[in-house]
């Protein structure tokens, strides 16, 4: 269909010598093929879009690859600046504030770090204190229990004596009381 080469035309028949003589109205055969030619490059002009697809195709996959190439080297760019500054100017400040800072900051720990010993030191003189005097109070506990425990067959023997003592003088009295009794019942 596009053009040239050993198609029929339509509405013509092919001589059977091969020649080229007058078939029809159309003109002879070159002419006809001609027109086939012709309609060949019409039809593809109007039906085939290939050619125009890939030439659009590979003039947007150029723009893309260009553009993307210069989006990326403009990122690197700024990278690139970016580090730059980092190292000329971000460094070298934060190095100077450091230094300047750093000694304060070393003078603060430091009188913290004493601060902390010292009232360690102060905890450990009050647990040792506070430790001396338990085991002080418990050693006169002990002591003052032992003497009580020494004085409790003394007093239990007293308190012994005078429930015995308390005894007796009660027999006494009830004997006077039957006696008493004893005389008032013969009445």
């Amino acid at each position: 269909m596009s053009g040239g080469g050993t198609e029929t035309p339509v509405g013509c028949e092919a001589a059977p010598g091969g020649g080229s003589k007058k078939r029809d109205s159309l003109g002879t055969a070159g002419s006809a093929h001609l027109i086939i030619k012709d309609l060949g490059e019409i039809h593809s002009r109007l039906l085939d879009h290939r050619p125009v697809i890939q030439g659009e195709t590979r003039y947007f996959v150029k723009e893309f690859e260009e553009k993307r190439g210069l989006r990326e080297m403009r990122v690197l760019e700024n990278l690139k600046n970016m580090i730059h500054e980092t190292n000329e100017h971000t460094l070298p400040k934060c190095r100077d504030t450091m230094r300047d800072n750093l000694s304060q900051v070393l003078q603060r720990l430091q009188a913290a770090n004493d601060s902390v010993c010292r009232l360690q030191q102060r905890e450990q003189e009050r647990k040792k204190i506070h430790s001396d005097h338990l085991v002080a109070s418990e050693k006169q506990h002990t002591l003052q229990w032992d003497d009580f425990m020494k004085e409790q067959p003394n007093k239990r023997a007293e308190v012994d004596e005078e429930h015995r003592k308390a005894m007796e003088r009660l027999k006494e009295q009830y004997a006077e009381m039957e006696k008493d009794l004893a005389k008032f019942s013969t009445f």
